[in-house]
């Protein structure tokens, strides 16, 4: 069993039963009371080619469960970061209010107003309607736990929105192998051209935490995405 402790162990469990609800690959929650969250023991063993398949294959499923709106009915955070997560009905709205729009407060220099070009540009960069996917919110590849015989997600911040999100994340600091890609299945041929517009997200949310040598990283995405 194993035991976290925090202000948002309860968010956290319901977002994990709603993954296991999707036949997600996530840990079992044994039982959440106040600050503290029981869960299934996981033994970890090195990432293999069946591992990252069997990531790609869990996703897949987590992504082929939708919801009705973009957003989660409650907030969440990334550590003393609040995430916003209002429903909209329009994916283009929620992804720039929810996700670019609040560091602009928080950003000097030339940042906040290249942010907001962006978000002002996203209703023609990005599609308005697809299908809100139940998403991880933050896979990146320290957020997948390979086993012997299965990979499994930990550590969510769920919320509905655009399948890419989870894929972009996880391209940001990391090459999935053909393996994963084989696992996860097809995806469009185009999406690469909003893949920065996705990765600048996590980009902000470690700026913000971590200091400047983020910078750089920011910087770069918002010059791919022509801003």
């Amino acid at each position: 069993m194993a035991l976290k402790h925090g202000a948002h162990v309860a968010t956290e469990a319901r977002m994990l039963n709603a993954m296991t609800l999707a036949g997600a690959p996530v840990p079992e929650v044994l039982h959440q009371t106040g600050r503290m969250l029981f869960l299934e023991w996981l033994d970890e063993a090195p990432a293999s080619d069946a591992g990252w398949r069997a990531l790609g294959e869990g996703l897949r499923l987590l992504h082929d469960t939708t919801g009705s709106d973009y957003g989660w009915p409650e907030a969440h955070a990334f550590g003393p970061l609040p995430l916003r997560n209002d429903p909209a009905d329009r994916w283009p709205e929620f992804w720039a209010g929810a996700r670019l729009r609040p560091f602009v407060s928080l950003l000097s220099g030339a940042l906040p107003s290249r942010i907001e070009a962006l978000a002002a540009a996203l209703p023609e960069r990005l599609p308005t309607h697809p299908a809100p996917a139940l998403l991880h919110g933050d896979l990146w590849s320290g957020n997948a736990l390979f086993g012997a015989l299965r990979t499994w997600m930990i550590d969510p911040a769920c919320y509905h929105g655009d399948a890419e999100v989870d894929l972009a994340m996880l391209e940001l600091f990391t090459a999935p192998p053909a393996a994963f890609r084989q696992g996860y299945g097809a995806t469009a041929p185009d999406r690469i051209s909003r893949r920065a517009i996705y990765q600048l997200f996590p980009a902000l949310v470690h700026l913000h935490l971590f200091g400047g040598g983020y910078a750089g990283l920011v910087d770069r995405l918002l010059t791919e995405t022509g801003h």
